[in-house]
């Protein structure tokens, strides 16, 4: 074991090593060099995305080599921040095992929790509500929402704050008031699309309205919205290129064929699943 934690730290400080030959001032690479932190944002989400990507469709190696870009990704913040004397990786570290072992006292301490699901997630909650007062300057509470980064993709960033919400009991407690509320919401949009004259902000509103009922529907059916959705995409990507075929077969040009006959199409995609 010795070993094996020795060879990790080599790796990590060969990995932090070629970090700093990146950004060295003479020797290092331009394009490195004239990163921000705000720069790489936008890479770092598609590397995120990238991990997704590979545990759902990828092997082993791809979730590995997935992995070690996002992980590239924290080095390079990390090294941006010493760089301006702000923090360093390991102070990174630190603060992230700091924040496991205080948040898992019926682990690292003497708790007896039951170890639930919800039990354990109540700990979490009253845990991190405790440190976020605690870093408030005058103690006050934060709001619920206050720790959900509104970065996120919308799916998610709804279905967080709907979650956080239902912590304090505001929410539906069945299933059967979500789903008629995302009726009630199609039924607003049916009646923007009715009116005499159309207004695109009120449709974008009603619609934005039913995204967020959906969502909370996927919530109350133990159901990940985003990953949902994703799969549905792939899923409508997959038939689409099925349909792309049989016109090859059928030594059609796509765009020259009707709606309906390529419907055909993609009915029979889907009778090839069977």
């Amino acid at each position: 074991m010795p070993e094996e934690n020795s060879s990790k730290e080599t790796e990590l400080n060969r990995l932090l090593g070629i970090m700093a030959r990146l950004r060295d001032p003479d020797t290092g690479c331009p394009w490195d060099l004239k990163q921000t932190m705000k720069s790489l944002t936008r890479y770092t989400i598609e590397e995120a995305y990238e991990v997704v990507d590979a545990i759902e469709n990828g092997s082993l190696g791809e979730i590995k080599e997935e992995l070690g870009d996002l992980l590239f990704h924290i080095v390079f913040y990390s090294h941006i921040a010493k760089e301006a004397n702000v923090f360093t990786f390991d102070e990174v570290a630190k603060e992230v095992g700091d924040k496991l072992i205080r948040r898992h006292p019926h682990v690292f301490g003497t708790s007896e929790v039951t170890l639930s699901d919800e039990a354990l997630n109540t700990q979490w909650d009253k845990i991190k509500a405790a440190e976020k007062r605690n870093s408030s300057p005058n103690g006050d509470a934060p709001s619920l929402l206050d720790s959900v980064p509104t970065g996120m993709p919308a799916l998610m960033y709804a279905q967080k704050i709907q979650k956080a919400c239902a912590k304090v009991g505001f929410d539906w407690p069945e299933v059967n008031p979500v789903l008629n509320k995302v009726r009630e919401e199609v039924e607003e949009i049916q009646q923007e699309l009715d009116a005499a004259e159309r207004q695109q902000h009120r449709i974008e509103e009603e619609i934005g309205d039913a995204l967020f009922a959906m969502v909370n529907l996927a919530r109350h059916c133990n159901v990940d919205a985003d990953t949902a959705l994703r799969r549905a995409s792939t899923k409508f990507a997959t038939r689409f290129k099925g349909v792309e075929a049989q016109a090859k077969i059928h030594t059609a040009d796509l765009s020259s064929l009707s709606l309906a006959q390529m419907e055909v199409f993609w009915q029979q995609v889907k009778r090839n699943e069977k």
